[in-house]
């Protein structure tokens, strides 16, 4: 029999996906906007046409915003001078409006992590493992380092040390990398139950019901007497090979409560009624929601509810350190020992228009990186 298992996931959006690439685009420098359309500039192709030998105009030119650089003429898809185009174009036109940049190859492709996937996988496996070791919030067991403050509770819940880190088995491969056809841009803001909302964030991302396929291989060798003997061996095997089941109850057990959480939001309706599908969606025993990328917030990065049950401990570790805390997680804003936290989310905004087409305001449309996961 092999030693290991393979799994093809099948990866549908549900709502807008950034996974940035670290990159803000500036516009008439990175991109341009045109007939409807956001042209993201190829710089070197388009200063390699401009054919210049005397050095001096050539870095005359190399000064030029790109933008300037280019005749009504040259945007076609097709032309060379741009690396891909999107349909729609960013709510800021101005000179320098930034727009945040989705993760590609190096064609221009979007593609989906298998880092991503492995650590939503790793953060569900992680809530699950919680509750079966009975463990409970302890601030006397976390580190003083905001990044490694529950380097204890990883140790104890997936293993000792690297070697033996339960994640280790599971292997997930990046997707292939589709057209740039599939992406969009979104408008987001950051909402909350009372206050106003932020300035807007423009980034692309992939737009709904774009399907990914990404591969998985669970090294079953590393649960075995071979590795037993090498100091190799892993615990928690079972949990493991049913990954599915675990992250389905992570993701429906937080639905729940965003559900909850979304109706006081001040027009929020478009929310509430997307989480109300999710949780009306039947789900077959091989699917399960994932939340992916840019925007899933705190609770999908840690094991959210499980820490909350204790509120002293809450309070401990978002206590800001202007007043003494050693974490400083709740540092911005004005929080107050009681408040709700997280209190806001980044949820992406569609636009209202009149009837001659013209922009009047904003209403939330969708949360972001919500998918839908199928094994086969």
């Amino acid at each position: 029999m092999p030693d290991y298992k393979l799994y093809r996931l099948k990866i549908t959006t549900l709502t807008p996906l950034h996974i940035g690439n670290g990159r803000e685009l500036l516009n008439s420098y990175d991109y341009a906007i045109r007939n409807g359309y956001t042209w993201r500039i190829n710089e070197n192709a388009l200063l390699d046409a401009q054919e210049v030998d005397d050095p001096r105009v050539a870095e005359m030119l190399a000064r030029q915003k790109p933008e300037q650089l280019l005749k009504p003429a040259d945007f076609q898809a097709d032309s060379g001078f741009f690396r891909y185009v999107i349909k729609g174009t960013p709510k800021s036109s101005g000179e320098g409006a930034v727009l945040r940049e989705q993760l590609k190859d190096v064609f221009g492709k979007p593609y989906l992590p298998g880092t991503a996937i492995k650590g939503a996988l790793r953060t569900a496996l992680g809530w699950q493992l919680w509750d079966k070791k009975h463990l409970r919030p302890d601030s006397s067991k976390l580190g003083n380092s905001p990044k490694f403050a529950a380097s204890d509770y990883e140790r104890e819940l997936f293993g000792r040390n690297p070697n033996n880190d339960l994640m280790r088995a599971l292997h997930v491969a990046d997707s292939k990398p589709l057209e740039a056809s599939v992406m969009m841009l979104v408008n987001v803001r950051v909402l909350n139950r009372g206050g106003k909302p932020s300035a807007p964030v423009e980034a692309e991302a992939i737009r709904r019901e774009v399907v990914f396929e990404n591969g998985i291989k669970l090294d079953l060798a590393l649960f075995s007497d071979w590795a037993k003997q090498r100091d190799l061996h892993l615990a928690g095997g079972d949990l493991l090979v049913n990954f599915s089941e675990a992250a389905r109850q992570r993701s429906l057990d937080y639905v729940q409560r965003e559900a909850q959480w979304v109706a006081g939001i001040p027009g929020g309706k478009n929310l509430v009624s997307f989480y109300d599908s999710m949780l009306k969606f039947p789900l077959a025993p091989n699917q399960f929601f994932l939340q992916l990328g840019w925007g899933t917030g705190w609770e999908q990065k840690t094991f959210g509810s499980r820490l909350k049950v204790d509120k002293n401990f809450m309070e401990t570790i978002l206590k800001s350190r202007k007043v003494g805390g050693r974490y400083g997680v709740a540092a911005i804003g004005r929080r107050q020992p009681g408040d709700p936290f997280p209190k806001s989310r980044k949820i992406a905004m569609s636009y209202q228009r009149n009837p001659q087409g013209e922009v009047i305001g904003e209403i939330p449309a969708l949360p972001l990186g919500w998918v839908l996961v199928e094994i086969a």
